[in-house]
């Protein structure tokens, strides 16, 4: 069996996770590929939006492959949320699985920070989407160090999408555009709930 977890804030999920997402499914074709909402990041401050609405939101991904599940476990810990501790957890949870970790290529360039980094290498191998144009050396070059410390790096090919979910939450990219960047189940929770109101009104 094939298990890859996908994991992220999701504050809120956008078109350039559908499409990071896509881009693993597709090169790693999983039996159960697994969203996992954070509970609170290790390198960032917790969320403004509570874990079940961003649990919600995530619903979005489901559309993509049958395989694809949303969790609720790391939200459920409470605490910060760290990337091996839920390995952790899936490796017993399916025993002789082989894991794969979905990460962005910034991630991938900062992996060597990662609480226990060398225990990742050896429970998951890693699968980098979202490469930007002119940054393929520097992600070699990180590739080839992990995989000298004993991980394994597989490319994903999935266009850069320019959009952050900061630039929603902040207004950064006006709420008459949100239809461009976010899928239809998710401005519905948006809307449904309230989110983000710094920003401009959403459109009726």
């Amino acid at each position: 069996m094939k298990v890859l977890l996908y994991g992220g804030t999701f504050d809120p999920p956008h078109n350039g996770h559908m499409n990071n997402l896509q881009a693993a499914l597709e090169r790693v074709q999983p039996d159960r590929a697994i969203v996992m909402p954070a509970g609170i990041p290790p390198h960032k401050a917790a969320s403004a939006t509570p874990g079940a609405v961003r649990l919600a939101m995530c619903q979005c991904f489901t559309v993509l492959s049958p395989a694809v599940e949303v969790s609720d476990w790391e939200i459920r810990q409470g605490g910060r949320s760290y990337t091996v501790h839920t390995l952790e957890m899936l490796r017993d949870r399916y025993p002789g699985a082989q894991l794969y970790l979905s990460v962005g290529s910034d991630m991938l360039l900062g992996f060597q920070k990662w609480r226990r980094w060398q225990d990742i290498l050896q429970m998951a191998d890693l699968v980098v989407e979202s490469r930007r144009p002119g940054d393929e050396a520097a992600l070699r070059g990180a590739a080839e160090a992990l995989q000298a410390a004993g991980g394994r790096v597989l490319f994903a090919h999935a266009e850069s999408y320019p959009c952050a979910s900061s630039d929603l939450r902040t207004g950064k990219i006006p709420r008459d555009r949100w239809p461009q960047y976010l899928p239809p189940p998710v401005l519905q929770v948006i809307q449904s709930q309230g989110l983000y109101r710094g920003a401009d009104p959403l459109p009726e």
